[in-house]
């Protein structure tokens, strides 16, 4: 029993850190894709938008 105990202990934290991992990426990219958009609004624009004449 106490050997059935420590495999789900086991599984029970390789799923933990596995989770962990993920969800730590995912904040890391989340956060590079917010720096990227501010950077990118900081810029002044150079294109003009003209309108189309037919």
């Amino acid at each position: 029993m106490q050997n059935a105990i420590n495999l789900l202990m086991l599984c029970c934290a390789i799923f933990a850190a596995l989770s962990f991992g993920v969800l730590a990426a995912y904040a890391l990219c989340r956060l590079g894709f917010l720096g990227m958009r501010r950077h990118a609004a900081a810029q002044p624009s150079t294109l003009r938008s003209t309108p189309a004449t037919h």
